[in-house]
């Protein structure tokens, strides 16, 4: 360590190490809050601004923001440091929260939350790159458990918390009330993340930065609007799908050429590396298609009241908890990791398989049970993935590895809303056009192509109910064949979604077989040092004497 507090790597030893968890506990508590209570506010919020043609912009420009970003604050951080990123990620999302709080109509907002998830990039992956400044690999599982448990906690609470500010003050306090967090952050940061001088002068790779945002924008939109805005096929899709996947191409081309590239080619010749990106999508796309529709089910099917759906994730995010915390201490204490991807694997499949047995006469207990099971698979997976790519390559690379593998579980998502999206609202029309009693038929060309989720809540069953209550006295029966109706359908349409979901279930397990083992080191880790690709040739030298 030079004088003065700075350092040649990021590592953060001494008392300053706790100061340094605690600001990423803080940091990880509040950002993933932030989606949960927006998203509770939203309607309040659209009420009150009149947009609801920008309804989904509220939440596609922070998500394009921080997504396209994830990778560059990763790179730049393993050369100049985690804290001037980790500073700026702040900041600027804190701005973006002011702002957010200020606007007056929609289009603010929009641009807003692009602010802030400018700085949400930051807030995804210094935090995991912090641990891993603090933590060797064989002490990280635990605490990556830690971590798991901040973001279960967290989106148990959001809905619930963002209902009360919204209610009890104003919806502008959804977002004020990150500013406070993010100055105690922003304190946390200064005091214990080191101060990092670059041992040789590197060259920032900004036409690879700019390609990637350039290829990546149009792909992310037309995820977005897949299937709801536009057809799959239709021309402006297919353009930017292909017009993407061009600049994303000439990106890697780039990338190969680059003297020091943002993400090095090298880095999918390891096979822990590429094995855990294909595991990551996989289990994003499981994850995501139960969180996003589980609610709809619930709400949808079981009649549960829709005041209480803030918690209804809230089995599946304890047990992820659990799971975290479980498999992290597995790690710790054996410094092994494929067993437990095995247990993981079958875990979720089985979570998976229950969730697809559920039909309209399952009971909430049995729905709970099956939330449960999944959430231990995945919660126990997820972390260990991470230490794992952590754990493969040279310490000096920590921040691009863990960046890249953040960008693509957050890519996860985007995919998996509209393709699940599209499936169910596809699903659910065919099954109700069988299903719709003949005196209905009249009113089939009106619900032919309403989403299935407007009719569940509260406000369209009584407008549903009050028309037809204009028909006459038979308006009443007409409503409850209608609504059973919905409800067969809804259901055929959400087990093909839990269907698709345990495909992708059974891949991951199956993928997890293909996982390299390379024991977790523990403080050597920190002096390791050399080229991305040394490192890499160390692990798997490694991984075959083992064998042997």
């Amino acid at each position: 360590m030079a004088q003065s507090g700075v350092q040649t790597t990021n590592h953060i030893t001494g008392s300053r190490k706790w100061l340094a968890l605690a600001t990423v506990l803080v940091t990880m508590f509040f950002s993933s809050m932030d989606q949960t209570v927006v998203s509770t506010a939203m309607p309040t919020i659209i009420g009150q601004l009149h947009g609801f043609s920008l309804y989904a912009w509220t939440f596609t420009a922070y998500m394009m923001a921080s997504s396209v970003t994830v990778p560059i604050y990763g790179k730049l951080s393993d050369v100049y440091g985690r804290k001037p990123f980790y500073l700026f990620g702040l900041i600027i999302f804190g701005i973006g929260s002011a702002i957010c709080g200020q606007a007056h109509t929609m289009t603010e907002l929009v641009w807003a939350r692009a602010v802030q998830g400018i700085g949400a990039g930051a807030m995804m992956s210094m935090p995991r790159a912090t641990v891993g400044d603090i933590f060797d690999p064989k002490e990280r599982g635990k605490w990556m458990g830690v971590m798991g448990a901040v973001f279960g906690v967290s989106s148990i609470l959001g809905p619930t918390v963002g209902g009360w500010i919204t209610d009890t003050f104003s919806w502008r306090w959804v977002f004020y009330i990150n500013l406070p967090f993010a100055v105690l952050a922003i304190i946390g940061v200064i005091v214990s993340l080191p101060k990092v001088r670059a041992e040789q002068r590197v060259k920032v790779d900004w036409v690879g930065s700019a390609l990637l945002i350039i290829g990546l924008i149009p792909i992310l939109l037309g995820f977005t609007w897949a299937g709801s805005k536009y057809h799959w096929n239709s021309p402006i899709e297919l353009t930017l799908f292909i017009g993407g996947i061009i600049v994303l191409a000439l990106f890697m081309f780039w990338e190969r050429k680059a003297s020091d590239p943002l993400l090095s080619p090298s880095l999918f010749k390891n096979r822990i590396f590429s094995t855990s990106l294909i595991l990551g999508i996989l289990v994003g796309m499981t994850m995501f298609g139960s969180i996003m529709f589980l609610p709809v089910y619930v709400q949808g099917v079981i009649g549960l009241n829709a005041q209480s759906s803030g918690w209804v994730m809230a089995p599946m995010m304890i047990s992820f908890i659990v799971g975290s915390i479980v498999s992290g201490q597995v790690m710790s204490r054996t410094g092994r990791y494929k067993v437990l991807a095995w247990i993981s694997g079958a875990v979720i499949v089985l979570g998976s398989f229950l969730l697809n047995q559920m039909n309209v006469h399952t009971a909430w207990s049995t729905v709970v049970i099956n939330m449960i099971v999944l959430g231990l698979g995945i919660g126990s997976l997820m972390p260990m993935m991470n230490v794992a790519v952590q754990n493969a390559f040279p310490y000096r690379m920590m921040g691009t590895v863990n960046s890249t593998q953040q960008f693509v579980q957050s890519l996860s998502g985007v995919i998996a809303s509209p393709i699940f999206g599209t499936i169910l609202n596809k699903t659910f029309s065919d099954k109700l056009n069988e299903t719709l009693p003949a005196s209905l038929k009249q009113f089939q060309s009106k619900l032919s192509d309403v989403n299935p989720q407007s009719l569940i809540t509260s406000q369209a069953q009584q407008s549903l109910s009050a028309a037809f209550n204009k028909l006459g006295a038979q308006g009443h029966q007409l409503y409850l064949q209608l609504m059973d109706a919905v409800k067969t359908s809804l259901t055929y349409g959400i087990q093909r979604l839990f269907l698709v979901g345990l495909v992708f279930a059974v891949l991951c397990f199956i993928g997890t077989f293909f996982l390299p083992e390379v024991k977790l080191k523990g403080q050597e880790y920190f002096q390791s040092g050399g080229s991305s690709e040394a490192g890499v040739e160390s692990n798997e030298m490694k991984e075959r004497k083992e064998k042997n």
